[in-house]
This record gives structure tokens, C-alpha cells and sequence, in this order.
């Protein structure tokens, strides 16, 4: 198969596989699975568009990408064959939004380890202490296994929950990069 995706013969094999999702459900039939080259087709595009420069140096490049075929396999169906005809184009912009999705995941989850590596602070240097026999033991690795069998607090999780259900005026840009813009 070739480096790029040939959105004709893309279209194609997605026409085909609903003219087999619809045979199937006359049947009663389950729904048939992708075939391998659709497959191929999802992963190029995910993989290329790591590639591009301004997704190209994060060290989670494989969890965008799993991200987005998963997402692209989620609603691989939901294609209007009928009135659209650039399914490249359709799966680039899933591809595209779970990227970012997975990068403000990143930046949240970096920002949460940057705060607990700052409460913590110089009490690193006091925890990590010597026994008789000269071993080294890392009382660090001890504290953060205690810090991280704390119970959640139910309350903070529900207040959380019910502030990403709201909808936002703010674009995902915003979102990404606060006010750096």
C-alpha cells in the first residue's frame, strides 16, 4: 500500500462495506467488521497527520494516534455516503480533535504532577534517608505510594463532572492554550 490515502478508492470500499451493512441487517445478520484496508486507510491518515509539524514533537505521539483511530473505528458508520464524497477529509477532522483532545489530556495531567512535585517541594531531600547497612531508601517512592492511595474526595469529582457537562462558549483553542494567545 502506498505512503498516502487514495480518497476515490476510499469512498469505494466504504460504499461496498454499507451496501454489506445493509444486505446484513435485511438478514438479520450482525454488522460485518472492517475490512483490512479500510483499516489501513484510518491508520495512514492518523499516522500521517503525526507526522505534520505541529503535532510532531510530543512524546505521546502513539496515544494520539490510538485516540484517533479508535475514534475513527467509533463512528466509522456514521459516513454519509450520499451526500458526501471526501471520506479523507471526514476522518482527517477526527483525527484532528482527538489530537487535541489527547494534548489538553497531556497538559492537564502535567500540570496535576507539576503541582503535587511542588507541594511536595524540599520535603524530597528529607524523606530520602540512609539505614545502618548504607542502602539507600527511597522514602519518596514510599510517600507517593501513601499520597496516592488517599480516597478521592466524591464531592470535588461531582462539581468537576457537572462543570464538563456545561457547555462553553469558548473554543477548543482556548481551551488548549488559555491566554497565551
Amino acid at each position: 500500500m502506498a505512503n498516502y490515502v487514495d480518497n476515490a478508492s476510499f469512498y469505494e470500499a466504504i460504499v461496498e462495506r454499507k451496501e454489506k451493512i445493509k444486505l446484513a441487517e435485511e438478514q438479520g445478520l450482525p454488522i460485518p467488521r472492517l475490512t483490512n484496508y479500510l483499516g489501513e486507510c484510518i491508520l495512514l491518515i492518523a499516522n500521517n497527520f503525526a507526522s505534520k509539524a505541529n503535532f510532531n514533537g510530543y512524546s505521546f505521539k502513539d496515544e494520539m494516534i490510538s485516540d484517533a483511530v479508535e475514534n475513527c473505528v467509533k463512528y466509522f458508520d456514521k459516513f454519509d455516503h450520499v451526500n458526501y464524497k471526501n471520506p479523507f477529509a471526514y476522518f482527517s477532522q477526527f483525527v484532528y480533535f482527538a489530537f487535541l483532545r489527547r494534548i489538553a489530556r497531556e497538559k492537564h495531567e502535567f500540570k496535576i504532577k507539576h503541582k503535587i512535585i511542588q507541594s511536595v517541594g524540599n520535603k524530597v531531600l528529607e524523606l530520602q534517608e540512609h539505614d545502618e547497612d548504607g542502602e539507600f531508601i527511597n522514602s519518596y517512592r514510599e510517600f507517593l505510594q501513601e499520597f496516592s492511595n488517599v480516597e478521592p474526595d466524591v464531592e470535588k469529582i461531582k462539581v468537576i463532572k457537572e462543570k464538563a457537562m456545561k457547555p462553553s462558549h469558548t473554543s477548543t483553542l482556548d481551551v488548549l492554550f488559555g491566554n497565551m494567545l
